[in-house]
């Protein structure tokens, strides 16, 4: 499968953006799906996960409350609503797709990752 994340781009503090990570080559139906994010000189980070079905959700402590994870299988489309960013959240986002079942929240427990998009919040 391949990803194509989309949707980031700059953003004042307090300011929402939602990203999206289209796939092709397979349905996403297969994949439980993740957003990660990696700034600059730092570690690629857990965001947020979501079951198969959407039924079932993890998000990073830093995130809960603000941003929300969701699927639209019938589109093949992954999406991360983000609310009240702060400076601290510019990063490179990622979506990524694992085959196996259950929310992973580490890096190497996808198969498949996207290319990134920057988001960049400013102060």
């Amino acid at each position: 499968v391949q990803l194509q994340a989309s949707g980031g781009g700059l953003v004042q503090a307090g300011g929402s953006l939602r990203l999206s990570c289209t796939a092709s080559g397979r349905t996403i139906r297969s994949y439980e799906m993740g957003w990660f994010r990696q700034a600059q000189g730092k570690e690629r980070e857990f965001v947020a996960a979501i079951t198969v079905s959407g039924g079932n959700t993890a998000y990073a402590d830093s995130v809960k409350g603000r941003f929300t994870i969701s699927r639209d299988n019938t589109k093949n489309t992954l999406y991360l609503q983000m609310n009240s960013l702060k400076p601290e959240e510019t990063a490179v986002y990622y979506c990524a797709a694992r085959l196996r079942s259950g929310l992973g929240m580490r890096p190497h427990d996808y198969d498949y990752w996207g290319q990134g998009t920057l988001v960049t919040v400013s102060s």
